[in-house]
């Protein structure tokens, strides 16, 4: 079952839990203080595919929900109540302490099913266009990230995230082609 929205996650621990219950593309706040480029992939997230903000039931979570809010209003939210997120051994409360099956009944009302996921864009492809491997790769996936509204990214979070934001070909192509054009002007 592969979700279509991207789901708003806190942390790694979250992501690593969510996708043991479902098949979904996360994007982490990294905590409650979420700094604009986390708000601008959250923002492109939701024009390409929708969001789901699924943060921890307590006042950090809720703090988060209220900032992505107030930035891209029209969000879906998915909630989990506190008693099947608290950790069994300690006082924590969060997300990656809940069972998968209560992660799946807590987005169930709120997600879309996507029928096929095709990726668009193939690791040859970023190969090609010198962003993997080559001595300016770094280079060109920071203008791409900027380029495509996807962020920074490193080798391995490039192919992930060109899909989850759905590029097409065609865009990345255009992208490039900027790019090395403004390398050759640069020269």
């Amino acid at each position: 079952m592969k979700i279509k929205e991207v789901i708003v996650v806190e942390g790694k621990d979250d992501t690593a839990r969510v996708r043991e219950a479902v098949d979904a593309d996360t994007i982490e706040t990294g905590g409650s203080a979420i700094d604009d480029s986390v708000i601008e992939q959250i923002r492109h997230a939701k024009e390409k595919r929708g969001v789901i903000i699924f943060t921890d039931p307590d006042y950090p979570g809720e703090r988060i929900r209220h900032i992505v809010e107030q930035h891209i209003p029209g969000c879906k939210h998915a909630f989990l109540p506190k008693h099947l997120a608290r950790a069994k051994k300690d006082k924590g409360i969060g997300i990656e302490h809940a069972s998968v099956e209560d992660i799946r009944t807590a987005l169930a009302s709120v997600y879309e099913l996507v029928e096929e996921y095709e990726e668009l864009i193939t690791k040859d492809d970023l190969i090609s266009y010198g962003l993997l491997g080559g001595p300016s790769s770094r280079q060109r996936r920071q203008k791409l990230g900027i380029e495509l509204h996807i962020g920074k990214t490193n080798g391995k979070q490039l192919l992930r995230r060109l899909n989850m934001f759905q590029i097409t070909k065609d865009q990345l192509d255009e992208a490039m082609r900027d790019i090395i054009q403004e390398e050759r002007n640069e020269e």
